[in-house]
């Protein structure tokens, strides 16, 4: 059971992962959670450093795709300025709106990865979907209400988590 839980990887912020690192693994196209992963609710343009690994990402040819349980509305303000595809309406932990980005993609799950900071969320939507992980730190620590329930679990499933697994452990980058 806890396995939906676990993920592949764990790095303190998206702009760690590099596109050469996540094309040795095999990978084409990163699938990122919105609100806490890639940007703060409450700086909802994200910061100069975000913009720049997305453009980054743009420029070798990795798509960045937003899968929110947010509505459209909410993630096309939030992205607007970036210029992201999204999926709203995601219904995570159901792996509903990832298999949309999938299919949007005309990618395998093998070449997907999905970033994410909550385990409760996008742990589960994606390991349902047999996409590796990525776990990041959330970028601040206020939360939604509905958010706050969940991190109250997760530091129980974490706990439990690297007990078994060891190996878990927060790195700067995929490789190392």
């Amino acid at each position: 059971m806890f396995l939906n839980y676990k993920p592949t990887w764990m790095v303190a912020k998206i702009t760690q992962l590099t596109a050469a690192d996540l094309r040795r693994q095999g990978i084409k196209a990163i699938l990122t959670d919105l609100d806490n992963t890639l940007i703060a609710w409450d700086n909802p343009t994200g910061t100069p450093e975000l913009r720049t690994w997305i453009k980054t990402m743009q420029d070798s040819g990795m798509p960045v795709v937003v899968v929110s349980n947010n509505s459209a509305a909410r993630i096309s303000r939030a992205v607007a300025s970036m210029k992201l595809p999204f999926i709203a309406r995601a219904l995570k932990p159901l792996s509903i709106g990832i298999r949309r980005a999938k299919v949007q993609l005309n990618l395998s799950s093998d070449e997907l990865v999905m970033v994410g900071d909550q385990l409760i969320t996008d742990m589960i939507a994606a390991n349902s979907s047999h996409i590796r992980t990525v776990l990041v730190r959330p970028l601040i620590e206020t939360d939604a209400w509905n958010t706050r329930i969940n991190r109250f679990f997760e530091k129980f499933l974490m706990r439990r988590l690297r007990r078994r697994h060891p190996e878990l452990q927060w790195k700067e980058r995929l490789d190392g």
